[in-house]
């Protein structure tokens, strides 16, 4: 992974830089997430070799951090990598969602996932009862959850194979563990090498590696314009980055909008996920011409693998359009890319910087994962929030409990 940062950092002391940095090593000894791309796979990996290879379709009953992340993998992996077994993920409530999810799936072939680390997620166990009613057998299931907890206690009950969350990991930083590892496992995914990617970025973060200022850096610059630059853009260039996308509003989202620790003011950065280059034709106007709130990141991709020309032929009418004629797909889009970047750039007061991945592999998509993670534990400790919890989220699932006992 290679990054550049295109604003002044000249301003953000070593001191500022060495205290926070201070500060995530300290938190790492308590959060979950940070030792995750060290974890032991072994109980995962022997479950994923000799699951039942008439099983063709692995549904995973999660909602937000339970199933965005692997979804997320999956779908960037998918179109140069085809599963072992097809990924179904169930979010939704909708009953036309639900009934369109299950038609695609023959159920003598599937196996059901049933992620909640409590067992009282509304909308996991809702759909996990409409599916188990017409088939309780035990070796249908496998659930995911915290030891002792209800859905354990079920699970146990029923006889079904259980994996446990490790210790203070929240769910939208889970996806490195069991929760995520577990079904892309059973997918064909190579999850060593995923953890491979997260682990090479770690390094390099806490062991001065070339990511270690750069993370610094734009973790301070974001905290201290937060009130200006309150929206972040997320410009992804490859549409297999889409449900990564959705991934990052979730983390970036439920972690940073809170109120601060010691005051009483309200803050955060919004989120938005933006998909190169399709969306240069509708949100980029925005943040051309638009209010100076928005940071910008884009994504890039350097070896795409595919060898794709344009025809070097000439159509009636359109001969403006030869300058593409021999033009590589994989350049076009890198051209795309630099381009709207330079745009931007001219404006000089649109705070910018670059990630370039590898390739669509699983290290790339780890480590990008694992970047991302890091930074928003930066930012969170830097505007003063508790980046694991999720208050807010949780005042509406209490009402929504007292409305159904009602």
């Amino acid at each position: 992974m290679q990054t550049k940062l295109y604003f002044d950092t000249n301003h953000i002391k070593k001191e500022t830089k060495d205290s926070l940095f201070a500060c995530v090593q300290k938190e790492s000894e308590s959060i979950g997430y940070y030792n995750l791309p060290n974890q032991d796979t072994s109980e995962i990996l022997a479950y994923a070799d000799g699951f039942d290879e008439n099983i063709e379709h692995i549904v995973v009953l999660g909602i937000g951090g339970s199933s965005l992340g692997a979804k997320a993998i999956d779908e960037f992996l998918k179109p140069v990598k085809k599963p072992k077994r097809q990924l179904h993920f169930f979010e939704s409530t909708d009953p036309i969602n639900i009934a369109a999810n299950l038609s695609a799936i023959d159920m003598d072939k599937a196996h059901f996932l049933i992620i909640s680390k409590s067992g009282g997620t509304v909308e996991t166990i809702s759909i996990f009862k409409y599916i188990f009613a017409p088939r309780p057998q035990s070796e249908n299931y496998t659930f995911i959850t915290d030891v002792d907890s209800n859905l354990d206690k079920f699970a146990k009950d029923l006889g079904s194979k259980v994996f446990y969350l490790p210790e203070n990991v929240g769910g939208r930083f889970s996806v490195l563990s069991v929760v995520g590892l577990l079904p892309l496992a059973l997918a064909g995914v190579d999850i060593t090498s995923l953890l491979k990617g997260a682990r090479d970025v770690k390094e390099s973060f806490f062991e001065n590696g070339h990511l270690h200022t750069s993370l610094l850096e734009k973790a301070v610059f974001y905290a201290k314009h937060h009130t200006t630059y309150n929206i972040n853009c997320l410009f992804a260039y490859s549409d297999t980055l889409k449900y990564f996308s959705e991934w990052y509003v979730q983390l970036w989202g439920e972690s940073l909008g809170k109120k601060q620790r010691h005051s009483t003011f309200h803050v955060g950065m919004t989120p938005i996920g933006l998909i190169g280059p399709k969306d240069q034709h509708s949100f980029l106007q925005l943040i051309m011409e638009g209010t100076r709130d928005k940071s910008v990141t884009f994504i890039k991709i350097k070896d795409f693998e595919y060898e794709m020309f344009i025809p070097p032929i000439t159509l009636p009418h359109l001969e403006a359009l030869d300058n593409v004629n021999g033009v590589a797909f994989h350049e076009l889009i890198d051209l795309q890319c630099t381009s709207v970047m330079e745009s931007l750039q001219n404006k000089g007061d649109i705070p910018l910087d670059e990630i370039v991945i590898d390739q669509v592999n699983e290290e790339s998509i780890g480590g990008l994962m694992y970047y991302y993670e890091l930074l928003t534990s930066l930012v969170g400790e830097l505007i003063d929030v508790n980046t694991y919890d999720q208050p807010g989220v949780e005042e509406g699932k209490i009402i929504l409990k007292k409305k159904l006992t009602k």
